[in-house]
């Protein structure tokens, strides 16, 4: 009777109140609308184009001269909007290249270029003195000389591949192609192979003349342009490789670098498809498959070569300083409740794609909030915003402020909204699923600046358009609520979701903003300008979203959390691990009686040579049970607490332990050992993958363990993540028991 009764409240609430907003009294609704039209009307794309010019003028990696001046510049534009601002350094490992050296040797030898040509039409392609070279941040020194395989993306499943077709790569040096997974884990799975060294290349099938014209022309990758980047084992842990688990600060004590296990052991570096092809020439060996095979004008043969390749490669390992801006505005009610909005701000190059877009967004959106102080708003909870530096080799500026603020930031951060790259087209987001609903009322609210529709619609017809039925497409337009995705790892929000437990999201605009510019020397103005974002109008639309999101949890007199869309997710989740156990069972069952009977695939040319593959375990059954019972336990919870909240609960006398419960509640879900093998990551409902990089695990204890024919430790995997359901649940009952006192 009284759930019916408290639905009738709700439902009346919104016949009389049509603008409601999640978190919100109908009078502070009002309010809250009337505060986002105004901060609407502050936003201007001329700033976000003078920004975005402005900071991506000169290279400004970690420890460079321009890094530090743009550090410098923005502490002083957050001062001068009235934000309490400084500058946190910290001081972090960080190699640049010394020596670089790959040659092919014998009959027809070729000596790599390893170097992008300044371009007349691109303003900024000519500062070569200040320019990072061409490399992989975080390859050991080496010099190594051997045969050369090609082994398509170099993830696991390539190498199953090799081995069926009888290639070994033990002592060879590989090149693989970029794509299919995070950069790092190319090399990382090379090196378990018994691989002596690591070459990766744009194949243009990716992002080159196979997709487009190349740059200036077009926005795609020429012959020359290379993609540099980070590959650290960052699934193991990111940051300062020295420093694991606290603050790389002036005086902390660093462990020694052989003791770090995310570095890696064998070289690696990136090169253009101008300099792979000469090495992919010179494969012997059977011809590729046709899936592995790219958009150069050659025949792709796996290998090994007959003439020997050489990668010699020696860097500087300094100790740089990392300038994180913090800017700070207190709220009046509840201070030690902190909103963390985040962009980094540091390049591989000039980078006025990845990160200044977004960060000049994340600028114009902080002085939007300042003239809407002027007018007497003020948010009710502590804002922080925060431009990250040392992001790019392996997010170490968000990383060593996480783990130095630990305490505070467990007791007291709120949420975390992050964003990176921004360019023309679609809504993205990703992040902690008690907020989904939150997102989905900001979305159906931010115009798309092309086509005047809500961002939630546009969003919808993009994944309408890209449907593989009429059936998919029908439900996706009969959706009335937006899904988000869920965080994996590749930019600053992974220390504070996967390492402290901090609800977070990570939001963007993007999908008709193709190019090959990406941690090149072109990622420049003057190529964003004419290719990403001609008109900024994303932007300013970036800082509508964001800035609503910022706004509504520092104001909401109850925080905008929805189990219930938590509750169902984690449920899809649960039937994708059951699924994906049964998927495995089955198909091992078929593939071990076709060994047995000798009904393998032979090999299309009879001189190559083929190994049968080896019979498998069987695939056992799993104890679900007690994880079914959680989730099932936690719906019944999630849909007590959501006729609760519906109700439109008043502040009470509980309500900042109200709210500290519900930004509390994701702390739960961590486990304190960590992941099996990677105890930095403690969430147990998303990492990144251990062989994806940036590609998300979800229930990623499980889900790897299952995929890795790990029975024990699935079922331990199990039990653990019962086990922060159960007190993520008893947390919600909590909230609920203090709902149903006022």
């Amino acid at each position: 009777m009284k759930h019916i009764l408290l639905s009738a409240l709700f439902f009346l609430a919104h016949l009389s109140y049509s603008q409601s907003i999640l978190g919100f009294q109908p009078q502070s609704a009002q309010e809250q609308k009337l505060a986002e039209q105004k901060f609407d009307s502050y936003l201007t794309t001329r700033n976000i184009d003078d920004w975005i010019k402005h900071l991506s003028a000169r290279p400004h990696h970690v420890g460079s001269p321009y890094g530090k001046a743009n550090a410098e510049f923005m502490r002083d534009l957050f001062k001068s909007w009235g934000y309490d601002a400084e500058i946190e350094t910290y001081y972090v490992l960080f190699p640049t290249p010394k020596i670089r050296l790959l040659e092919l040797q014998g009959s027809s030898p070729y000596k790599a270029r390893l170097e992008e040509p300044v371009l007349k039409e691109d303003g900024t392609s000519n500062q070569k003195s200040e320019q990072l070279p061409v490399y992989n941040c975080w390859s050991p020194d080496g010099d190594v000389t051997g045969e050369l395989v090609f082994v398509n993306y170099g993830v696991p499943d390539d190498y199953l591949q090799l081995e069926r077709m009888g290639i070994d790569v033990k002592g060879k040096i590989v090149i693989a192609k970029y794509g299919g997974s995070w950069r790092g884990i190319k090399p990382k799975v090379a090196q378990e192979h018994g691989a002596i060294g690591c070459i990766i290349y744009s194949d243009p099938q990716g992002d080159g003349y196979f997709q487009g014209d190349v740059y200036p022309k077009g926005a795609f990758k020429n012959q020359y342009g290379a993609q540099r980047g980070s590959v650290l084992d960052m699934p193991i842990y990111p940051g300062d490789p020295l420093t694991p688990n606290y603050g790389s600060t002036k005086e902390a004590k660093r462990i020694d670098r052989k003791d770090a296990t995310n570095l890696l052991k064998i070289p690696v570096i990136p090169i253009s498809y101008s300099d792979a092809q000469p090495l992919l020439q010179a494969l012997g060996g059977p011809v590729a498959p046709e899936k592995w095979r790219g958009a150069l004008p050659i025949t792709y043969h796996v290998g090994p070569s007959t003439a020997k390749v050489r990668l010699k490669l020696e860097f500087n390992w300094d100790t740089k300083p990392a300038h994180n801006v913090i800017a700070k505005v207190r709220g009046t009610q509840f201070q030690d409740e902190w909103i963390i909005r985040g962009n980094h701000h540091d390049a591989w190059v000039n980078g006025a794609n990845d990160p200044v877009s977004g960060m000049a967004a994340l600028l114009e959106e902080a002085r939007g909030l300042s003239e809407l102080m002027k007018t007497g708003w003020r948010p009710k909870r502590t804002i922080i915003y925060c431009a990250w530096d040392a992001e790019e080799p392996s997010l170490m500026g968000s990383t060593e402020w996480v783990e130095d603020h630990w305490d505070e930031l467990a007791d007291k951060a709120v949420a975390y909204i992050n964003s990176d790259s921004n360019g023309r087209g679609f809504l993205d987001v990703d992040g902690s699923h008690t907020l989904e609903t939150m997102m989905a009322e900001i979305a159906k609210e931010v115009m798309d600046p092309q086509t005047g529709v809500n961002v939630f619609e546009r969003r919808k017809s993009a994944d309408a358009a890209g449907a593989a039925s009429a059936k998919s497409k029908k439900e996706i337009l009969a959706k009335k609520n937006m899904s988000i995705g869920a965080l994996g790892s590749g930019s600053d929000y992974s220390p504070f979701i996967q390492h402290l437990g901090i609800a977070s999201l990570n939001i963007g605009f993007g999908g008709e903003d193709a190019g090959g510019e990406y941690h090149s020397i072109y990622d420049s103005y003057d190529h964003y300008k004419r290719f990403k974002d001609p008109k900024f109008e994303y932007g300013v639309a970036l800082a509508k979203t964001a800035g609503r999101t910022t706004m509504r949890l520092a104001n909401a007199d109850v925080l905008p959390f929805d189990f219930k869309a938590f509750q169902k997710t984690v449920g899809t989740y649960l039937n994708e691990v059951t699924a994906l156990l049964e998927t495995m069972r089955e198909s091992t069952e078929v593939e071990n009686q076709m060994i047995s009977e000798k009904r393998y695939v032979l090999a299309k040319d009879p001189t190559e040579k083929y190994v049968p593959p080896a019979a498998k375990e069987a695939v056992p059954f799993l104890n679900f049970s007690s994880l079914q019972n959680a989730v099932a336990n936690l719906e019944k919870t999630a849909a007590t607490f959501a006729d609760l909240y519906a109700a439109n609960p008043k502040p009470n006398t509980n309500v900042a332990n109200l709210n500290k419960l519900l930004y509390q509640s994701e702390r739960k879900l961590l486990t304190e050992a960590g992941l099996p093998r990677r105890s930095w990551y403690k969430h147990t409902i998303y990492a990144p993958g251990f062989y994806t990089g940036y590609g998300v695990k979800t229930l990623p204890g499980i889900r790897e363990a299952i995929e890795q024919r790990n029975w024990k430790e699935a079922q331990e995997q199990i039990d653990i993540v019962t086990n922060t359901l159960t007190k993520f649940s008893i947390q919600v009952d909590m909230v609920n028991k203090i709902l149903m006192m006022r």
